[in-house]
């Protein structure tokens, strides 16, 4: 199934999501509320949002504390975007120029401030459990940025493990899925071993979304809006080198980790690296795991009662595995 055909099932939820985000967006600041209405013109995939609706329709009814709390995570989202474009000094963004490039990127993580802020107001203003929510929206935020800085920490050295990886995934990734979804179960009161279930769901679906995201960083012909192998120059190990470095010998992997942790002085150590990912099929190995994570959340949605949205759930899923972008 295509992701259009979900944002068509979902239309009529999406626009009060975007009627929310472009309400909270307001300001008498004439370059800001320039700004946020550019923005707002290309919104991207509204993914998180789009699992918020699924998952609050498949275990009650959408209301509007799920629509605000939808709409949160899509500004929190977002403005995570933004710092990011600044920290990694990218250019481009879904295809187009980042804030940072066409302002500076001073503008760009007050513009993100902005958003979180009125993220936070969003979730304040909901009817339906909000400061327990707003604890979720909290705990993501650290998640985030512990991931980031995690990153970091290990990028260069050479030294990153599977657990290290899943650690970052998870913080980076996986914990702004967790709060759609948990939000979202929260927002109609659904009993807590279906908000359990919504949990492990959201976080293996995340964690299968971002692994998918750094096979792409292996492609090169992957349209995706952004430089492809931007990870490998920056120093990172992500689960594709993980896996060809898992099947060979102590040496060899030694061997290849120090090309990695020397990328930054001699940039075409990178080419040397991909293709030992290549040759020893990273790729292919990473994409087995993907798809055991996928198993896991489809395994997770067999405690919902049947409904559409859950199906659409399933499709969501399938999606995330199947995307070329």
């Amino acid at each position: 199934m295509e992701i259009k055909e979900i944002h068509t099932f979902l239309k009529g939820d999406l626009e009060q999501v975007e009627a929310q985000i472009a309400a909270s967006l307001k300001s008498d600041v004439a370059l800001l509320e320039s700004l946020n209405k550019s923005l707002r013109e290309r919104p991207g995939k509204m993914l998180r949002s789009m699992l918020a609706l699924l998952m609050a329709g498949a275990l009650g009814k959408v209301n509007d504390s799920t629509v605000r709390y939808a709409a949160a995570i899509e500004l929190l989202h977002n403005a995570t975007l933004f710092h990011d474009d600044v920290v990694d000094g990218a250019t481009l963004r879904r295809g187009r120029p980042t804030v940072a490039a066409l302002l500076n990127p001073r503008a760009a993580v007050l513009i993100g401030d902005f958003w979180l802020v009125r993220c936070v107001s969003l979730v304040l203003e909901a009817r339906v459990e909000p400061e327990k929510v707003l604890r979720r929206f909290a705990a993501t935020l650290s998640h985030l940025a512990e991931g980031e800085l995690r990153q970091m920490e290990l990028a260069g050295l050479g030294t990153t493990t599977r657990e290290d990886y899943f650690r970052i995934v998870y913080g980076k990734t996986a914990s702004l899925f967790v709060t759609a979804a948990v939000s979202a179960a929260i927002s109609v009161q659904a009993p807590e071993p279906l908000c359990k279930a919504a949990e492990t769901f959201a976080a293996r679906l995340g964690t299968a979304f971002q692994i998918k995201d750094d096979i792409f960083d292996y492609a090169s012909d992957v349209a995706l809006g952004k430089p492809a192998g931007i990870d490998l120059r920056e120093q990172k190990i992500t689960l594709p080198l993980l896996c060809a470095l898992e099947s060979v010998s102590e040496s060899e992997e030694k061997a290849v980790r120090e090309k990695v942790a020397r990328i930054s002085d001699r940039p075409e150590l990178e080419a040397e690296v991909r293709a030992f990912v290549k040759e020893h099929d990273g790729v292919g190995r990473a994409t087995e795991v993907m798809n055991r994570y996928l198993d896991q959340a489809l395994e997770c949605l067999e405690a919902f009662p049947p409904s559409a949205r859950k199906d659409y759930l399933t499709a969501l899923t399938h999606y995330v595995g199947d995307r070329q972008i």
